[in-house]
């Protein structure tokens, strides 16, 4: 039946025909089955994150354990290592200091990324903590690590790539991110393990002195369920507007058939 014009006190109406119908029907049916998809998704994304958040909780608070060697390397996975809290000992190559551009609750400064050989003969970046600008020389030359064998305890993070909008510059000792392999090779360091730890505050100088670590900002940003809920909504909506317009459609074929009769 093609669309018929019903006259009316406020304006003319159409009853909409078999096309029109099937198309509505098959563009609420697409929209329903996409938001729910959607909230069901969502769903499952903020079962992965409150179980991540509790790991990571879980890992920080745990008695530190030995770093991983190089026997470990291949195998290690963000899932697995990261934020492991993780113990090495050492002695600081003070000479091979890098800088790493960060913004932090102290103000904006470095990161300052020191490599720690041990007696296997490895290397571990480790982010000794936070140094505001001006610490270190116009050069980007840092002042030295103690001397002699050290215990460092912190987080072991996976290598951070290079930024989106800033990109690190090994040319100008530039960075913006902790890359291990790109220091590592503008450093000409061999043997690096394929992480960095984060040490923790008991690991660096007195809390007066720089760099300060125990910094690591552990924040997994959750609004999951503000998603689902959104996208759930919507698909209500939907089924909202599908049944208004059914009722609609409904009451205006019965005042066509009372029109005809």
């Amino acid at each position: 039946m093609p669309d018929a014009l019903i006259p009316s006190d406020e304006s003319e109406r159409h009853v909409r025909g078999p096309l029109a119908l099937t198309l509505l029907a098959l563009l609420g049916l697409v929209l329903f089955a996409s938001f729910v998809a959607l909230g069901t998704w969502q769903v499952h994304r903020l079962a992965w994150k409150t179980a991540l958040i509790a790991h990571v909780n879980e890992r920080v608070h745990a008695s530190p354990v030995a770093a991983p060697g190089p026997a470990d390397w291949s195998g290690l996975t963000p899932a697995d290592a990261e934020y492991r809290r993780v113990r090495l000992r050492g002695t600081w190559l003070g000479d091979s200091q890098t800088r790493v551009w960060t913004a932090t609750d102290a103000g904006s400064g470095y990161w300052i990324l020191t490599p720690l050989r041990r007696d296997d003969g490895s290397i571990v970046l480790v982010n000794r903590g936070f140094a505001p600008d001006g610490w270190c020389d116009l050069k980007g030359h840092c002042p030295a690590p103690p001397a002699g064998e050290v215990t460092v305890t912190g987080l072991l993070r996976i290598s951070e790539p290079s930024g989106l909008f800033r990109h690190n510059d090994p040319a100008t000792g530039t960075w913006y991110t902790r890359d291990v392999a790109a220091i590592a090779k503008a450093r000409g360091l061999a043997d690096v393990a394929p992480y960095f730890v984060d040490a923790d505050a008991a690991s660096g100088p007195a809390a007066s002195s720089w760099p300060r670590g125990g910094m690591t900002v552990i924040h997994f940003p959750n609004h999951h369920l503000n998603y689902l809920i959104t996208w759930y909504v919507l698909a209500l909506m939907v089924l909202g507007a599908a049944g208004y317009v059914a009722r609609d459609e409904y009451r205006l074929r019965r005042r066509l058939g009372a029109l005809e009769r």
